[in-house]
């Protein structure tokens, strides 16, 4: 199967992927395609970037058929509320030229809100764990109506603690439905869930598992710490043209900030920073400017690294080498999409070696090396979490016993005289 007429589309969806100048499948769509529209239970493998979305979107919209009920009838769970807006946009899109009402909702906005809007009637239901659960108990979501269950980047959300509320929803919902769920990685968890609930999955895989994408150049450079890598990062950045659209990924929100906060004064309002700890219209005005080109560098922790569907990145740069193998192959996915080619740019300290091996374990890629640029100012002072922790042995000192007759005050004696032993009275003996 080479394209979308081959899948023997309707109108409606043909013309929807016309004006968003999609005309070739790729491959995890191509495969997904027969088994989902056959009604069978699927796991999907494929790399981020391979357009794991419109591999169950294009087949479910396909499917559906209209009904004078309210309630919806596909149910797509997600990991974050960045994701849940990408999902909704992209089913919007598909089904432009179709009486479709795609709903989102997420937790940190007002539950009572999203349950109104839901009882007007809605026919995709898009959603993070925590709210679908939410509405379910709630009343509002009817889970025997659901008919599909998507489960979309399952095994980061187990990653994130989301397996407790992920067999709640399945324990919720009738088993007449079919189950379809896509993952970037195969876990021992994954399997799990599989077992408990899915029956006689098709699995079907684009890319064996750790295989980053062919379009992508890797390379790293080998910088001292925290600080040279900031001066390096700035060098790159206001130097490098061709660094048009970047993703800088930091390990944590923390250092986010900090690399941020560095670098601002000399970019201005070309940088921007994400992560968790900033509200939700501030994360979305973000990724929104970013998209639109209006934002050309953006600092961002793992949060955005899977499933957010960011078209044109020239580069991606691990300012922090990630200490899971899989989440470098998820961060460097953000880059090379839609068969367009990337670059990725590591900066790996000395400690961080380790971490690279692995991924290169994981790959069977090593990045090339990079010469660390001369006039770039190596700085030997290390930020407070660089420092080398110093183990002190806890020694405790001996606690002299103190005897009843002894006070606690060296030197000083109480005199207490000795207790004196009771006497017991002697038996009279009678005499006979």
């Amino acid at each position: 199967m080479t394209s979308f007429e081959e899948m023997n589309l309707n109108k409606a969806m043909m013309n929807a992927l016309k004006d968003l100048n999609i005309t070739t499948p790729t491959l995890i769509q191509e495969r997904s395609y027969p088994v989902i529209a056959s009604g069978k239970d699927i796991l999907g493998i494929a790399q981020t970037g391979t357009g794991k979305t419109f591999a169950y979107l294009i087949p479910l919209i396909k499917l559906w058929k209209f009904s004078k009920e309210r309630h919806a009838q596909i149910l797509i769970i997600v990991p974050t509320r960045e994701l849940v807006a990408q999902v909704v946009d992209m089913s919007n899109k598909l089904s432009a030229y179709m009486n479709i009402i795609t709903l989102g909702v997420h937790g940190g906005a007002n539950l009572n809100t999203q349950a109104m809007e839901l009882l007007q009637g809605a026919d995709i239901l898009v959603g993070t764990p925590g709210r679908i659960l939410d509405l379910a108990y709630h009343g509002t979501l009817q889970m025997k109506h659901i008919k599909k269950l998507v489960i979309d980047e399952v095994d980061e959300m187990l990653d994130q603690g989301f397996r407790p509320q992920l067999k709640a929803i399945l324990d919720l919902m009738k088993d007449k439905k079919q189950n379809i769920m896509f993952s970037a990685t195969m876990t021992d968890d994954v399997l799990e869930i599989i077992e408990e609930f899915f029956q006689f999955p098709e699995f079907v895989e684009a890319a064996p598992t750790g295989t980053p994408l062919a379009n992508i150049e890797q390379y790293y450079y080998e910088v001292y710490n925290f600080n040279t890598k900031v001066n390096l990062l700035s060098k790159l950045l206001l130097e490098n043209k061709d660094m048009t659209k970047v993703v800088i990924f930091t390990a944590s929100k923390a250092f986010a900030d900090l690399v941020y906060k560095k670098l601002e004064p000399e970019l201005g309002e070309k940088i921007s920073v994400i992560h968790s700890n900033k509200s939700q219209n501030q994360r979305f005005a973000v990724v929104n400017d970013f998209q639109d080109n209006k934002l050309p560098f953006l600092v961002a922790t793992d949060i955005i690294a899977r499933g957010i569907d960011i078209s044109q990145v020239s580069h991606v740069i691990n300012f922090d080498i990630p200490d899971e193998p899989e989440d470098y192959l998820h961060r460097i996915g953000r880059t090379g999409r839609a068969n367009k080619s990337g670059i990725s740019i590591s900066f790996v300290s000395e400690r961080e070696k380790e971490y690279l091996e692995e991924i290169v374990n994981l790959m069977q890629i090593h990045p090339e090396k990079i010469d660390f640029p001369s006039d770039v100012t190596v700085n030997p002072d290390m930020i407070m979490e660089e420092l080398p922790v110093i183990k002190m042995k806890n020694q405790l000192a001996k606690i002299p016993i103190i005897l009843p007759t002894q006070s606690a005050f060296k030197g000083k004696t109480r005199n207490v005289p000795p207790p004196k032993k009771k006497e017991l009275p002697k038996k009279k003996i009678r005499k006979k």
